[in-house]
């Protein structure tokens, strides 16, 4: 059986487009600032996403997996909420993360991309941003993370991160260094709460790149 073949449109890269292969896709975002793109089943549907907003698309959450037996013991999510969400690249190193309200799927906010980043990296960044929002504008929103490790660092306000720090990556030591300090010399009632992917689907702000 053949592989099917997947569309991938590039709403901001260096010859934004269609295309039906990963490398000419990757080759207009690769190292490209404010890159948004998003794979695709179908031709035509490629085709009518790439002339809308791409945050209609981008960020959005994919369909649900099957419940467990035992999901009634995790509930359900509380609403409206707060949503963060990381996506790394392994070949490239590019991180950026966003903040999206759910169940609106209104984008609250979006960072990056950060080159020589880390997944967890982007999760921390993305918890903090989140809880100074919430605090500026004294909101009342739980937050929410698939991220076990991440919001382990928020807890203990220290990003235990292994990752190297080299010439590209200078800013997000500096804004590792910023939320840290953040944590430590502020209080906030914010709920931060562990997304629960296997029971309710893919985390709301998720960028749809999997």
């Amino acid at each position: 059986m053949s592989k099917k073949t997947k569309y991938y449109v590039v709403w901001q890269g260096r010859h934004p487009g269609i295309f039906d292969n990963w490398e000419d896709a990757k080759a207009q975002i690769e190292g490209f600032n404010g890159a948004q793109y998003k794979s695709f089943e179908d031709k035509q549907q490629a085709v009518m996403a790439f002339r809308e907003n791409p945050y209609k698309h981008i960020g959005t959450a994919k369909k649900q997996p099957a419940a467990p037996k035992n999901a009634s013991l995790v509930g359900k999510p509380i609403t409206p909420a707060l949503a963060v969400d990381a996506a790394w690249n392994t070949a490239s190193g590019v991180m950026e993360y966003q903040g999206v309200e759910y169940p609106s799927g209104t984008l609250i906010f979006r960072m990056g991309p950060f080159a020589d980043g880390t997944n967890n990296v982007g999760e921390f960044l993305a918890i903090v941003h989140g809880l100074a929002h919430l605090k500026k504008h004294n909101s009342p929103l739980p937050l929410y993370s698939d991220s076990r490790t991440a919001i382990s660092w928020v807890r203990n306000k220290h990003a235990n991160t292994k990752l190297p720090e080299t010439d590209q990556n200078k800013i997000l030591f500096e804004l590792i260094d910023r939320a840290e300090t953040w944590l430590k010399n502020n209080t906030f009632s914010t709920k931060i709460l562990k997304w629960e992917t296997e029971y309710w689907g893919e985390n709301p702000a998720d960028f749809g790149r999997k």
